[in-house]
């Protein structure tokens, strides 16, 4: 390897810098670890800053020791895991059998396995890295834990990191050194029960954004079809029926026509489950019935759904800055310019539409606003601060206030136009006209909810009310059984 990626994660300079990885006290508990890579290196440094003992086994002591701190004790692999009870093990997998050589060494010591399998290695493999190494090594003690930390995490903290540990083990004094051993180093140990959970807990750093694919994948193809459909009516229509080539329209024009269409359904999307689960709710008269599995992965997937809105509504308010850079815009003005002196007109000021475009834009603005604030209570450090109270609040009727005023800033942008024949190309009706359409009904449905023949039963159902019909109870065939066991 040549240039930046042959040097070490950690350097020397760093690791000199470093004032607070001082020489630990004697009596601090000491930890071996086998490797000297980076993790091997990032681990060494946040065990000695945390106050504990480090010492690392290596088949080429001399060659790594300049890449750890002057606290770390760097020394041959059988020296290395003599003393010290807790070993964590930081080599690849396929290199386990070379520790074969220390199993007197490692008798009834406790394994820490960090590894993490390729994505096509735990396809194929049916037992975990945890367990092949429990299996080289029955006489210890195997615990699967801080594979889900990068090397980059442990360098710089938790505070940059997710802080949660998972961690499972067949013994559970082993499982509790080891999270006493996490806990010191600025993690929160969460335990994930025994050694067979840890095929579960080596997948969860190969998962690529789970909860986000459902989202995306909607709202590309909301993309798509908008695209298509303001491709036919701008650009294909005049190109067919006027000999008008408007096909400079497509990177910027229509996909600033198309952005808001997205937004704009997307965010009614967000609101539109707990309609329907509301609705469900009411006609069965009870909360306890589970939802169906659509409605459950629609209802869990709101967050990233919102997220997607605002995105979209982000990029069309930059696109819409941009539009007035274009050529084609100067070549639209001047055009217009001439047209008004040829035609001897002093001006073009035309009210209504100055006070449709005013509106229109000031609507537009405040809906962006409030679609801010929105996505900004859905980051966790700013979730955490609020009380339940406040960020339903936030999430419930201000993003309900956002899908009013985005729906006021669409009306305000086609004012007449759905009333004019000439904006329906090829017989096809405005954009705007169909995202109306699902935004309208979540609107209409959230104010019949709010009616209070519908609120107060709903309140009542979601504090524990059932009908009389939900759940029936069926007595025994021995009925003095049932009285006598009736008070278990």
């Amino acid at each position: 390897m040549s240039g930046d990626m042959d040097k070490p994660l950690i350097t020397r300079r760093l690791v000199d810098s470093d004032s607070s990885l001082a020489e630990p006290p004697s009596e601090a508990p000491k930890v071996g670890i086998v490797g000297s890579g980076d993790f091997a290196r990032s681990l060494a440094i946040r065990l000695v800053g945390s106050g504990f003992s480090v010492v690392v086994g290596s088949r080429n002591p001399k060659r790594t020791a300049r890449l750890f701190p002057s606290a770390v004790q760097v020394a041959l692999q059988a020296e290395a895991v003599s003393s010290p009870e807790v070993i964590f093990v930081a080599v690849f997998p396929e290199h386990y059998s070379s520790l074969c050589v220390l199993s007197e060494q490692l008798a009834g010591k406790i394994l820490v396995d960090v590894s993490n399998p390729t994505e096509q290695e735990h396809l194929q493999q049916r037992q975990s890295n945890a367990e092949h190494l429990a299996s080289l090594f029955p006489a210890c003690t195997v615990v699967k834990a801080l594979n889900v930390i990068s090397a980059w995490t442990l360098q710089a903290g938790p505070r940059d990191g997710n802080r949660q540990v998972p961690i499972c083990s067949n013994h559970m004094e082993a499982k509790r050194t080891v999270s006493e051993l996490v806990h010191a180093m600025g993690f929160s140990p969460v335990d994930m029960g025994s050694l067979v959970s840890a095929r579960e807990v080596e997948a969860m750093p190969l998962r690529l954004l789970p909860s986000w694919k459902v989202p995306v994948v909607m709202a590309l193809g909301l993309f798509v079809c908008f695209y298509i459909y303001n491709f036919i009516r701008d650009v294909l229509q005049p190109y067919v029926q006027e000999g008008k080539n408007k096909f400079y329209k497509l990177p910027v024009s229509l996909v600033n026509t198309t952005l808001p269409c997205v937004a704009y359904v997307l965010l009614s999307l967000v609101y539109l489950p707990g309609v329907l689960a509301a609705v469900l709710q009411l006609q069965r008269g009870t909360k306890y019935l589970r939802f169906p599995d659509w409605l459950d992965h629609w209802l869990q997937h709101r967050k990233q759904i919102g997220l997607l809105s605002f995105f979209c509504a982000l990029l069309h308010a930059l696109y819409s800055f941009c539009l007035p850079l274009r050529r084609s815009h100067r070549f639209d003005l001047v055009n217009l310019a001439v047209k008004q002196v040829l035609a001897n007109k002093s001006h073009l000021w035309i009210e209504e539409e100055v006070w449709r475009m005013e509106i229109y834009l000031s609507l537009g603005v405040l809906a962006l606003g409030t679609l801010s604030l929105l996505a900004i209570t859905s980051l966790p450090s700013i979730a955490n601060s609020l009380n339940w109270r406040e960020f339903s609040f936030v999430q419930s009727n201000l993003g309900l206030v956002a899908l009013v005023l985005s729906t006021l800033h669409t009306l305000a942008y086609g004012w007449t136009r759905a009333f004019q024949e000439s904006r329906y190309k090829f017989y096809l009706p405005p954009t705007f006209t169909l995202t109306l359409l699902v935004p309208c009904v979540v609107i209409l449905a959230r104010g019949l909810l709010l009616l209070p023949c519908f609120s107060r039963r709903l309140t009542k159902i979601r504090r524990g009310w059932e009908k009389e019909d939900t759940i029936q109870f069926a007595l025994p065939a021995d009925h003095t059984h049932a009285q006598k066991t009736s008070q278990v």
